[in-house]
């Protein structure tokens, strides 16, 4: 499990919001609740997955798998306060029979949008992976410590707000996930 540094997310409006605050502040946070809900977590479909070919796209030609399995989204916020958020990734990551490294880097982007509207912010993190032996899989969870969300009043709600999940393709990669095709493995 990895811990990653603080990501703080900032929209050009609130960033001195955001970065006020004293230990009062905190001790009546922790007593008043989330006044609606928080943002949505959304892996984006078309990168929510990777597969490396290294000739022809049959299974016997991988080389290197990444998927996104799981994304947990929770939040806290109230009154004029910006939304401070953490998030946990799981992925699931394949060496295939066609890998000539026994470790590989893979990446991955976080982005807050307002809902269905424009990026905010996005950043991108990498992840190396280390395959031992006959191990061909591993399963990762990554910690995003730290999201700020800045609201320009009380009554923007984090329902307002999209975390966008996306594993970083090339282009070949993007248009084999757009065009539906899929490959059956066998169960682990």
């Amino acid at each position: 499990m990895k811990k990653l540094s603080a990501l703080a997310l900032f929209a050009a409006a609130g960033v001195g919001m955001a970065l006020s605050g004293c230990a009062s502040d905190n001790a009546k946070a922790a007593r008043e609740k989330n006044p609606a809900p928080c943002p949505i977590a959304v892996v984006l479909d078309d990168a929510s997955r990777l597969i490396d070919f290294d000739g022809d796209k049959t299974a016997e030609n991988i080389a290197w798998t990444a998927e996104i399995v799981g994304v947990t989204l929770n939040c806290r916020y109230y009154g004029d306060r910006p939304i401070k958020a953490n998030l946990e990734i799981d992925l699931a990551f394949g060496r295939g029979p066609k890998a000539r490294e026994q470790a590989r880097e893979y990446s991955y982007f976080v982005a807050v949008t307002r809902t269905n509207r424009e990026v905010i912010a996005k950043e991108t993190f990498v992840v190396p992976v280390k395959f031992g032996g006959s191990k061909s899989v591993r399963v990762l969870t990554e910690k995003i410590d730290k999201i700020t969300i800045p609201r320009s009043r009380e009554q923007v709600s984090g329902a307002n707000f999209e975390v966008v999940i996306g594993l970083g393709l090339t282009k070949e990669q993007a248009i084999y996930n757009r065009s539906g095709k899929s490959l059956k493995f066998p169960e682990l």
